[in-house]
């Protein structure tokens, strides 16, 4: 069976062995700034949303004050030992549920609003993952990536050495050769093509797109509604 996601053993195998890690990389200082507006891209009150990937759950608290109380958060994801830390964040909030999925194939049947956050590189067919995820929300929806890919700002591309090391660092299968080698080489180049991906499916499935840059362009946002077919 060929999974929608790159190597999903050593994805989570990964992130489960660095759960902490990951936890203060996800909520490090100016980080808060990105989740807040993707947060107010996604979510108004009374939503039902989904977080696909959801990790350790960066994202819920600032999710669960947009939907208020008539609302619904539901983060999905696949690593065990992140899933733990998303529960510990949730704990004490009825309406904000945490449980253990694939986001290429989300175990939800409806939503008012979906949100993935450094998702789609790791997506091995990330067109047609998130043009289920419009699927799912279907026409008046909201779909809304965060994504990190190398830098066109005229400033970001002189760090784009050290985000293709940075991005070496994280992957599953990468080893410290990799990681020294990255900087000379376009380790980056798989990660900007899914980014790029999965953000033009988005901008091809809605209307009323809004885009942003964080983080001198190594970050951006891109949220759209789903509309109803017609060519907008």
């Amino acid at each position: 069976m060929r999974h929608s996601m790159t190597d999903v053993g050593d994805v989570t195998g990964f992130y489960g062995r660095r759960a902490a890690l990951y936890d203060r990389i996800a909520t490090a200082p100016g980080i808060e700034r990105w989740r807040r507006a993707a947060a107010r891209r996604t979510a108004s009150a009374g939503d039902t949303v989904v977080e696909m990937g959801c990790g350790t759950g960066a994202n819920l608290p600032y999710l669960r004050e947009r939907v208020g109380s008539t609302g619904r958060v539901v983060g999905i994801d696949l690593t065990g030992p992140l899933l733990d830390r998303g529960r510990e964040r949730a704990a004490g909030c009825a309406n904000v549920s945490v449980v253990r999925g694939d986001a290429t194939a989300p175990p939800v049947a409806e939503a008012d609003a979906v949100l993935a956050t450094f998702v789609c590189g790791l997506l091995e067919d990330p067109g047609g993952v998130v043009d289920r995820w419009c699927d799912l929300v279907g026409p008046g929806g909201r779909v809304v990536l965060l994504d990190a890919s190398a830098s066109d700002d005229p400033r970001g591309r002189l760090l784009n050495p050290f985000f293709r090391a940075f991005v070496a660092a994280g992957a599953p299968t990468g080893g410290l050769r990799d990681v020294l080698c990255a900087p000379f080489g376009g380790v980056s180049g798989a990660l900007s093509r899914r980014v790029g991906a999965a953000r033009a499916t988005l901008t091809d499935r809605t209307a009323e797109r809004r885009y942003g840059e964080f983080g001198l362009g190594f970050v951006g946002l891109t949220a759209g509604t789903v509309r109803d077919g017609a060519i907008d």
